[in-house]
């Protein structure tokens, strides 16, 4: 029998705990699965409780999503702003990107693989917070904003393909892992971003 006395908490070991739980939950069993009761009881803690850091279950989602986003952005601009080329930098940070899926899977899978039906809706405001591992991207090419955007996603695209079937163990074993991560980020970053006509980039 579990003891909850340890368990119990408040003010931010609490809350911390409540995400901790509710993460676990989401990526063992699904969002359906996931019951401010169920987590009240795996944490020792009432339902009320958890009513007082979040307003319901799916501000709990959203609350995971942003964590996460804020370390991969995290990671994202650091790799981004040390010196080197554009397309250097450009792989830096898709390496980054790449690291924090195979590191943080359970984030990476809330953060881009979940699919609830009747979520509410991510909040704008913090849409616009993720959104800077786009822009991050984005930003690196020489290009008017709106292609950036657009190459930026294609690379995007190409990294989380990547970073899905390594964490769904979907890759031949025989392939060299290192090997494919580092000819995959090279592959996406220079064919996306490689000059093109009429476009000035450089």
């Amino acid at each position: 029998m579990t003891d909850t006395s340890q368990q119990r908490g408040t003010g931010a070991d609490l809350k911390r705990a409540i995400l901790d739980e509710a993460r676990r939950t989401l990526v063992e069993q699904g969002y359906p699965a996931l019951s401010t009761r169920k987590i009240a009881s795996a944490v020792g803690c009432t339902a009320t409780s958890i009513y007082l850091y979040f307003k319901s279950k799916d501000a709990l989602v959203h609350a995971l999503i942003d964590e996460g986003f804020e370390e991969l952005n995290g990671r994202l601009e650091e790799a981004v702003a040390a010196e080197g080329t554009g397309l250097e930098r450009l792989q830096r940070g898709a390496r980054a990107f790449v690291d924090f899926g195979l590191e943080r899977p359970a984030y990476y899978e809330i953060m881009f693989l979940l699919r609830p039906e009747r979520m509410e809706r991510y909040p704008a405001e913090a849409y616009r917070r993720a959104r800077r591992s786009l822009e991050a991207f984005a930003e690196l090419a020489s290009v008017p904003a709106a292609e950036g955007l657009r190459r930026a996603t294609i690379v995007m695209t190409a990294l989380h393909g990547l970073v899905a079937l390594l964490i769904a163990q979907r890759v031949d074993a025989s392939l060299d892992r290192k090997t494919l991560i580092e000819e995959a980020i090279h592959f996406a970053c220079a064919a996306t971003f490689a000059p093109r006509s009429g476009d000035g980039a450089s």
